[in-house]
């Protein structure tokens, strides 16, 4: 057959009708693999798509948000007595605040020149020919004057910058981590709109007046059971359900996460519509160079009629608050369009059995030859009958009534 032929063929037999043909197979083993077939689509559907999913529901994953956080508490140090100003950074935020667990300090800098620190590349020198003025090291401190000079108090010699005097390396002061700020808290509002459905919520507790929310507010703690709507965390909670030591944190810092989530059935009452919270840390720990949080900032004063600062590298925990939310309600074209595809599917119980059949059972083609029938239009033709038509000169009817007895 050419390829004339092929296509010819081909192309007639696209336009072919095929319908199913019902035929029933008293066969026990494929009764049950279509039956145990069935029975795992319709559970799939009724319980994950119906029932953990609500495919019947209209849903809206990017709600409007906003969020207000604010650090609480006060601690001792040294002599010194810390409040939010002097730890929290901003003091009121929003979806990110931070708040100092340990500080390096470095006292009264001031414009200058001084010796380069020597773990700076070719920044240790013998003469002043080994310093090449105006030059800047991006990993250094400052501009090179062009001269060698003798690194502080030690013996050996380093070049010369001009820069803040004296460099942090040199004249750091390493303060003790604040250990009281475990008990520190942080204030998170947050309040979430859903506009298709026109439903605003909030994680704080409704009450009747101003005067009972701040008296609430004031002396609770967030507890997952019976303080849901308290939005106070401590810091030494926030840690542990991170999973991770506090102490560690004071020494390195760190980013955690607080993830609040929103999950609102509305064929409920709004009221039903809780936020849940989770933490985790973000910030990559397998890196020990740049794993943790810290942050540098300065104190400007005038000394003698001199600008001078106090450098101060903050290491910290910080506080990334990330909002998700999801509400849904019955609507009848997902439920329709969810049931469709549920029905839909049972199909495939056929398909699948079929298969079984034709491939694993059918070794004498019984079934295939029950199964695929292919049936094609004849032409009529005549059917000879022994009766024929006489055409007399006399008449135009036929005469069968000669020699018949009536």
């Amino acid at each position: 057959m050419g390829l004339r032929d092929f296509i010819k063929d081909y192309f007639l037999s696209f336009w072919d009708y095929e319908t199913p043909k019902v035929m029933v197979v008293k066969n026990r083993t494929l009764g049950i693999i279509y039956r145990g077939v069935q029975f795992l689509v319709i559970t799939y559907f009724i319980w994950y798509v119906f029932i953990s999913q609500k495919a019947y529901q209209e849903s809206e994953n990017r709600p409007e948000s906003s969020v207000y956080t604010r650090m609480k508490g006060s601690a001792v140090h040294g002599d010194d007595v810390l409040d939010t100003v002097e730890y929290a950074r901003p003091s009121e935020g929003g979806d990110v605040i931070s708040t100092i667990l340990r500080r390096e300090v470095t006292y009264d800098q001031k414009q200058g020149t001084c010796a380069e620190h020597f773990n700076v590349a070719n920044a240790n020198c013998t003469t002043d020919s080994d310093c090449v003025k105006g030059e800047v090291n991006f990993d250094g401190h400052g501009k090179r004057t062009g001269r060698c000079v003798q690194y502080y108090n030690h013996t050996f010699k380093t070049c010369e910058i001009q820069t803040w005097c004296p460099i942090e390396e040199y004249a750091v002061v390493r303060e003790p981590p604040l250990e009281e700020a475990i008990n520190f808290t942080v204030f998170i509002r947050n309040s979430i709109h859903f506009p298709r459905f026109k439903v605003l919520r909030g994680n704080i507790l409704a009450a009747s007046n101003k005067r009972d929310i701040h008296k609430f507010l004031n002396k609770c703690h967030y507890d997952e059971d019976k303080e849901p709507y308290c939005p106070n965390f401590r810091l030494g909670f926030i840690a542990k359900q991170a999973r991770e030591n506090f102490s560690e944190l004071c020494r390195t810092g760190g980013v955690i996460g607080v993830f609040i989530n929103w999950k609102c059935n509305l064929d409920l009452d709004p009221s039903n519509c809780k936020p849940s919270y989770s933490f985790r840390r973000l910030d990559l720990r397998k890196d020990q160079a740049s794993s943790g949080y810290y942050y540098r900032f300065a104190k400007y004063y005038s000394k003698d009629r001199v600008e001078s600062r106090t450098l101060i590298k903050a290491y910290g925990m910080r506080l990334d608050v990330i909002v998700h939310g999801h509400a849904g309600k019955f609507s009848p074209i997902p439920t329709i369009i969810s049931t469709v595809t549920a029905m839909t599917s049972v199909g495939i119980c056929t398909i699948i059995c079929d298969w079984i059949m034709l491939t694993f059972i059918d070794k004498n083609e019984v079934y295939s030859d029950r199964k695929f029938d292919e049936i094609v239009k004849e032409p009529r033709v005549p059917i000879p009958t022994e009766l024929s038509f006489i055409n007399s000169y006399g008449s135009n009817h036929s005469d069968l009534s000669d020699g018949v007895p009536l």
